[in-house]
This record gives structure tokens, sequence and C-alpha cells, in this order.
């Protein structure tokens, strides 16, 4: 990519009654380490609330948005970051993340994946990691 086609654009996450979330919504709302990925015809956008170290998703028919919450699918990992990407192979859907498990310093992350598995109603399965001491 050398260019945006296009102005760029903020990205709008709305709760269920079309309330877009704001910062002092730690638990929902959006910080870094976005993501998107499209499952039957509809646009995934996932990303880390920030210090509440949740990985969120919000869906929408357009990757443009705008997105509605919908819930966490991954509850925080042993390290300071929750940043992830997904990605589909061979038919699966798998999340690679990091976290500090091996080393226990924030400064030393290790590279994991798990599966991830969207439900029949579109919600994303949760998934729960292992969390030890900080």
């Amino acid at each position: 990519m050398l260019e945006f086609d296009g102005a760029v654009k903020d990205v709008v996450i709305n709760d269920s009654l079309g309330i877009p979330l704001l910062g002092k919504d730690h638990n929902r709302r959006f910080f870094e380490g976005s993501w998107m990925h499209k499952y039957n015809n509809l646009y995934y956008f996932t990303y880390s609330t920030g210090d509440t170290h949740y990985l969120a998703y919000a869906t929408g028919n357009s990757p443009l948005g705008p997105f509605t919450y919908k819930g966490v699918f991954m509850n925080p990992v042993q390290g300071w970051t929750t940043h992830h990407s997904i990605l589909q192979i061979k038919g699966k859907w798998y999340v690679f993340y990091h976290d500090t498990e091996l080393s226990s310093k924030t400064h030393l992350r290790n590279i994991k994946v798990t599966e991830l598995n969207h439900n029949k109603d579109g919600s994303l399965k949760l998934i729960n990691t292992f969390i030890t001491s900080n």
C-alpha cells in the first residue's frame, strides 16, 4: 500500500442502542491493536480495550462501519497488552497473540495461537486464557 484510497475516517463503535462508546468506557472502548476479518458477509472489528486488557469485537455491514459492540472474545492474558491478528487457515479460524507466560517480563513476549470459533448466531466464542501474576 502506498496511499489511502480516500480520506482517513474515524472508527465508530456504538452500543446496542446506537450510542457511541467513549474513552471513559474502559471495558468496551477501542484503545489500540485493531484487526478486521470478514465472516459470513459480516465485518468483525477486533481490538484491545487498553488498560482493561480485553480483546473485544464489534460487527458491521461495511469495513468502514459503523460497528456495533458485541462483547469480549478473549479474556486478559499475562502481560501488559493484548495485541492480535486473526486468520483463516484451511477452513479454521485462528487468533495469534502474545503474552509473557514464559518470561514473566512485559518486554519479553511469547507468540501464541489458538483456534477462534464463530457461533451460529455470528458471535465469537469466548477464549479463556490462563493468567498467572504479572
